[in-house]
């Protein structure tokens, strides 16, 4: 684990979200190491996991509220701003007329369950146990390297960031655990008050690692 933060002690989860046929890929960190990794297509059933491992924070990657507006949340606007390209979340109805908005359809239900015991994050600047928050991995890996990086690069240039922060890869078969080990991360930085958010109270937040120290330059706006 990346000693330039202080990784509290605690289990945390992450989430990639996919549609009905992928479904929820999730990785669980401890004290910032790798310790177990699930599957499944259930929304509840990935709920009731996190639980059973007695996360401290989930994050997950997948839109926490629906556009209030009908247009790209506050949060994407402001990520397109330092380069970072995102879907633009649609409101809720928009969402149930196209099939590609199935999986945001799956991160709403897994939002509406986890939210019952983990309160989502609500811009606070210290974060306490339990939380469950938005995140997104593209973002996070521009966050870790410290500039913006190729999406198109990410199987590779992911688990390579990954390494360098001490988490072991070798169980991640695929770009989704990949994605969810990410995720994972963010949330050790939550939970150590190390973070950038992106965004507002009424449309949600996204929240990366806070950038490096002496390459915070290279993405203009990621600092506080």
């Amino acid at each position: 684990m990346n000693q330039d933060i202080d990784i509290k002690s605690g289990v945390v989860v992450g989430i990639d979200v996919g549609g009905p046929r992928k479904g929820f890929h999730a990785v669980a960190l401890s004290g910032g190491n790798y310790l177990a990794k699930y599957t499944h297509s259930d929304a509840a059933a990935m709920a009731a996991w996190c639980h059973e491992m007695d996360a401290k924070a989930v994050g997950i990657d997948a839109p926490c509220r629906w556009s209030s507006t009908g247009r790209a949340r506050q949060a994407e606007r402001a990520l397109a701003l330092v380069g970072i390209s995102a879907f633009a979340t649609p409101s809720r109805e928009a969402a149930h007329s196209r099939p590609f908005y199935r999986w945001m359809l799956n991160g709403a239900e897994l939002f509406r369950l986890i939210e019952k015991s983990y309160p989502l994050y609500d811009g606070a600047i210290s974060v306490s146990a339990p939380v469950c928050f938005e995140t997104f991995p593209q973002a996070v890996a521009c966050s870790l390297a410290g500039e913006i990086v190729s999406a198109k690069q990410k199987k590779v240039i992911r688990r390579d960031l990954l390494q360098k922060a001490g988490v072991n890869t070798s169980a991640f078969t695929n770009i989704d655990m990949v994605d969810a080990a990410l995720c994972a991360l963010t949330a050790c930085y939550l939970l150590s008050d190390t973070i950038k958010t992106y965004g507002d109270p009424t449309d949600g937040f996204i929240i990366v690692p806070a950038s490096p120290v002496g390459k915070t330059e290279k993405i203009e706006g990621l600092l506080f």
